[in-house]
This record gives C-alpha cells, structure tokens and sequence, in this order.
C-alpha cells in the first residue's frame, strides 16, 4: 500500500493506493467499509471516497495533518518534524485508541479484530486528536471464541504469539498489540528497531520488559522525553501503573489478557493519578 497526499474538491485529503493483488484488494474493501461504519468514532480516519473500478484500487481519507504517531514517538525517527510527546498527551492518546478498539467488539453484531495495531496505523489530526486506520480485521463467527485470520498474507507487526503459533485469533489478539503499543508509548521504542535499549536479536520489547519489570526502577525504562517534563511522584505513579497494564496486556495466554474495555476503564483511571 502506497500513501500520497492530494486534493479533492479544494480539500487536502490522504490516497491510499493498492497495488494489483487479490489479497490487498481484500484488505481495502475491508479498510473502506470498518471505516465507514465507525465514521462516527471521533478517533477513526474517516473515509470520504474511493476509486474500485481500476487494477489498483484507490480510497481517499480526511486529511491527518501531523502525521503518523510513530514520528512523534519513536526516538529512532528520522522525520520526527515536532517536539517528542508529552506523556500527558501519550496517555491520551492511549486511552482514545483504547476505547476505538472497544468500539470494534461492540458497536457489531460479532465482535470485529483490527489485526494491526502499531504506530503506523495511528495517524494525528492538526490538534494531534488520534486518528485508528489500516482495518485488516476479521470477525468472529456467531458461536465461535475465535477465528482463522489471513491465511497467506503475513505482516511483520502481528505480534499476538497465537497468531504465530495456530494462525487463528480470538478478541484478545488486539489486547496484546495495544500492550505492545502501551510499551513504545512508555519507552519511545520502536519494537523491531530499539535504539537506547539493548534487546538481543532473538528476543522483543515485550520479552525485555518482562524481565526488566523485576529488577529496573520505571525511570530507567522510560523514554527520557519524559522525564524531561514536570513530574513527581503522580508521574512516577501513571507510568508504572501503565507498565502494569502493558504486561498485562500481553500476557502469552490471550484468556489471560484483559479486555479492550477493561483496558479502557482502566487507562480512565489512571489519567486521574494527579498530585
């Protein structure tokens, strides 16, 4: 998939571009039509148009102005065009991604897996309001727990280990890509290319923050962006609570996870860890 910025009617919009090929044209029907129905989700990138009757298929969105949130997050980007994020703006932003995955499991009759669920799906408006983009998702048929997702097409930042080992995905395979995401939003990492934190090539952000979780204080896991701002002991607080719930999150047994709403409920709560 290729993106382009261009104009429509005198509006700025964003392009995405599908190249010929059957299992990409699967994704953008899928993209264009969770889109359309979550429209009224205020941290959904609403879609305004599309082109279907081309090889390549083309669909048009609201415009994101600031960009991907990886390039305010990610201490390793090279487009970085904006100070790095406060972490009061980070929690936000977790917490408004959180309850638009939440949004998935009940606004359908059967509960909707986004199935990509990174940095790079995650787009910021001019008032850095966050916009969830790039529906893979599949939906778990009525009286099944889970669902065989994409046989075939693979992406590199599927990260539920289920997915990996049986190739199906239940409601939970989401929870621990928003674990994986939660742990970026805390260390400024990106997961498969770790700057300041040294992971050995065979493991992961996950498998490091586990065993770093027994025996590192928070503020020497954290990107330091962070701790550059006012803080104290309500800081201190929020970013271990949310640590705890990133582990959580990702636990390797997904009937061990919370849910996208707990998860919701409980990122409410710790927003209100003020001093």
């Amino acid at each position: 998939m290729h993106r382009y910025k261009g104009s429509l009617e005198g509006r700025i919009v964003l392009i995405k571009l599908f190249p010929d090929s059957e299992s990409l044209a699967d994704f953008a029907i899928n993209d264009l039509v969770i889109s359309a129905q979550m429209c009224a989700h205020n941290n959904v990138l609403k879609p305004i148009g599309c082109c279907l009757e081309n090889r390549s298929l083309i669909l048009v969105y609201e415009f994101p102005k600031n960009g991907f949130l990886a390039d305010r997050i990610y201490i390793c980007s090279d487009t970085r065009q904006h100070q790095p994020m406060a972490w009061e703006s980070r929690l936000k932003i977790a917490r408004q991604i959180a309850h638009a995955i939440s949004y998935l499991r009940t606004a359908f009759s059967r509960p909707v897996i986004h199935m990509a669920i990174h940095m790079h799906s995650i787009l910021l408006d001019e008032h850095d309001v966050p916009k969830l983009s790039n529906f893979f998702s599949v939906t778990i048929p009525e009286g099944e727990t889970d669902v065989e997702a994409y046989n075939g097409l693979w992406h590199p930042k599927f990260k539920g280990p289920e997915f990996e080992a049986i190739g199906k995905v239940t409601e939970k395979f989401d929870v621990y890509d928003f674990g994986d995401l939660l742990m970026e939003l805390l260390t400024g990492e990106d997961s498969y290319n770790t700057i300041r934190l040294i992971i050995d090539e065979d493991s992961s952000l996950v498998k490091y923050m586990y065993n770093c979780a027994q025996g590192y204080g928070i503020n020497e896991i954290v990107d330091p962006a962070i701790l550059a701002g006012e803080g104290g002991a309500s800081l201190e607080q929020q970013l271990q609570a949310v640590l705890d719930l990133a582990l959580t999150c990702t636990e390797e047994d997904p009937y061990r996870r919370p849910t996208m709403v707990d998860v919701t409920k409980e990122l409410k709560l710790i927003e209100r860890y003020v001093a």
